[in-house]
């Protein structure tokens, strides 16, 4: 960056914007923050509405950055912030949203202290998403950064150089009804893994090849062939897309600590076979030892030894959460019963073996990322993730798995 750039920068507007848009996952740049500010010089931006859509463009490539965007924007031009989760998902009551209205409703004693424990989930999902509602239908400009006076960016009397006027109380309604409609979030690297968005990250994975019957419905292609040809329909179907890469999957099926985990795995179970033509499944207790087995119910079991001895091109995705007392992981056997004494190799022993033999091997954890360090079995999770690339179950994690998965 040339000096020339760096004091363009030191003078441009919304400065602290591009900070939280950083902060929230969106990659805004320098470069998006001059081109912003020489749209607001050239008079491309006479509203709010306006610098809501302009912005977007300017900072927004891609659609799983949409919602973060909005959300971003809804804080710092309203003071409104957005949890990021769709409306109904429990995921909610882990947001520091829902924890800062729940303390606020109770010192206003609109809730009793245990509401957590004395309300029905749904009722209080209820009454959260209602209380947004409320702020964002009946906000008219926000106290923080729009304001009538001053020096604000914003306003219709202000003295900030390079405002942007907001014509009254209507100015920014449009663009906050937009934010509140939320049509992005399944898009967003935060949400919570759905079938859909499950496939959708599933599909990026390369290695594609066209196989079978013409039985798929190219949608665009039809649109624009049909309108070539003066309106008359040109049906164009396509070879389903079948990736001819060899999957090993091994999920951890046993223990406690995996059972609030069945729908995802499940899920994640038959997404995977869907999308993988060569797949291969094998299960395991909290880690892998000398063998894995053919069955959930872990009565074949299947050496790793033989399982060492496939391709090393082969893509291994290891589902579970990795979170265990240190003894199951470090003493031979891991100092488990049903080993009768047989296991004479750790855990760590044999999990290195298969870091060593295939590169592209990843854990896929259902513990959100930001409690590994804080949640119980902290120290066995990230003893395992020194030796496995390893990402969490979001939409973000599946796609920075597939986007490890596909290294040449």
């Amino acid at each position: 960056m040339g000096k020339g750039e760096d004091a363009r920068t030191a003078s441009a507007l919304f400065v602290d914007f591009v900070a939280l848009l950083r902060e929230y996952g969106v990659p805004a740049s320098v470069k998006d923050l001059l081109e912003l500010n020489q749209g607001l010089e050239k008079g491309l931006v006479e509203s709010l509405d306006d610098l809501y859509v302009f912005a977007r463009l300017c900072f927004v490539r891609r659609a799983e950055h949409m919602d973060a965007y909005e959300r971003a924007f809804a804080l710092y031009f309203f003071g409104i912030d957005l949890p990021p989760v769709a409306e109904g998902d429990p995921e909610l009551f882990q947001t520091k949203q829902f924890r800062e209205w729940l303390e606020q409703q109770v010192r206003a004693g609109k809730l009793p202290p245990r509401a957590v424990w004395e309300l029905d989930p749904e009722e209080l999902m209820r009454r959260f998403w209602d209380t947004v509602r409320e702020q964002m239908e009946g906000h008219h400009g926000g106290s923080r950064w729009i304001g009538t006076g001053g020096n604000s960016p914003f306003g219709h009397s202000g003295n900030a150089a390079r405002g942007v006027r907001v014509y009254g109380e209507s100015g920014g309604r449009s663009a906050l009804k937009v934010i509140g409609d939320r049509r992005y979030i399944q898009y967003s690297d935060a949400v919570t893994l759905r079938e859909e968005n499950l496939r959708q990250a599933l599909e990026t994975m390369k290695h594609m090849k066209a196989e079978g019957p013409r039985d798929r419905l190219n949608l665009d292609e039809t649109i624009r062939r049909t309108a070539r040809n003066g309106g008359e329909i040109d049906l164009v179907f396509e070879r389903d897309l079948r990736d001819k890469i060899s999957v090993v999957l091994l999920i951890d099926n046993g223990g406690y600590s995996m059972r609030p985990f069945i729908r995802l795995t499940q899920m994640l179970f038959t997404k995977l076979h869907e999308r993988f033509e060569d797949l291969t499944t094998y299960y395991f207790h909290n880690t892998i030892y000398e063998k894995v087995w053919v069955d959930f119910r872990r009565v074949r079991a299947f050496p790793i030894e033989t399982l060492l001895t496939r391709r090393q091109d082969t893509r291994i995705v290891i589902f579970g959460d990795a979170t265990m007392a240190p003894e199951e992981l470090e003493l031979p056997g891991g100092a488990l019963a049903y080993w009768g004494g047989a296991a004479q190799l750790p855990s760590t022993y044999w999990l290195n073996r298969l870091a060593e033999r295939f590169r592209h091997a990843c854990w896929l954890n259902p513990i959100p990322k930001d409690q590994w360090d804080s949640t119980y079995g902290a120290y066995t999770l990230n003893r395992i993730r020194r030796l496995f690339h390893m990402e969490d179950m979001t939409l973000g994690g599946i796609k920075g798995m597939v986007e490890f998965l596909s290294e040449k």
